[in-house]
């Protein structure tokens, strides 16, 4: 019932729905990974997912701005987000590890390699999250997703979001190659979500 009433309002407020450009909508083992420019990203793209994708979907989110209040709410019971660390990792938190187990459970997870909210419109340089994950997991699809307009939604600083028209784009999957550096695949994996805005 709340999820239903999360997804509808998401919908209205961004008017997004997703277009399948280089890939459909499968049921299969996938890292979705986007840029970030709002924090309604990742409910953007869990609302926009069919429902029984969805159902296997969990976003990364934040710990330290999903754990309290009505935002834990919505992580835990709808979302089914995984919370991860970001500002003092250690050993036991590891985030790749948290990832890595969500994975071996046969979850998909919707993945923002930049790691923190970006003001413009190109990606930054991703992270190597996504790479340790392409490496250790190949048969994983890695799926590019590029969000267009969801920073004016809700831009950062903002609490309370203003309707406007955003788009989600989906690409080609991508995978790690055979000897492909670390620097090299980051760059290929954030331009297959930049060109997206070209489709």
């Amino acid at each position: 019932m709340i999820a239903a009433l999360l997804i509808g309002l998401v919908r209205l407020l961004t008017g997004a729905r997703m277009r399948w450009q280089g890939t459909g909508p499968e049921l299969r083992q996938r890292i979705y990974f986007a840029n970030h420019s709002s924090n309604l990203d990742a409910l953007v793209i869990w609302a926009a997912l069919p429902s029984a994708i969805r159902k296997q979907t969990r976003p990364i989110a934040a710990k330290d701005y999903w754990s309290s209040g009505l935002r834990a709410y919505l992580a835990n019971e709808v979302l089914h987000a995984l919370l991860i660390e970001r500002k003092k990792v250690t050993a036991s938190d590891n985030p790749l590890e948290q990832m890595e187990a969500a994975l071996a459970n046969g979850s998909s997870l919707i993945l923002f390699p930049e790691g923190t909210r970006n003001a413009g419109p190109e990606p930054h340089a991703f992270k190597g999250g996504l790479f340790h994950l392409a490496r250790k997991l190949p048969q994983l699809e890695l799926v590019p997703v590029y969000l267009e307009n969801l920073n004016r939604v809700l831009p950062k600083g903002e609490v309370l979001p203003v309707p406007m028209l955003g788009s989600i784009t989906v690409g080609a999957p991508i995978s790690l190659g055979a000897e492909e550096a670390k620097a090299d695949f980051l760059e290929r994996a954030r331009l297959a979500v930049w060109n997206l805005r070209l489709t």
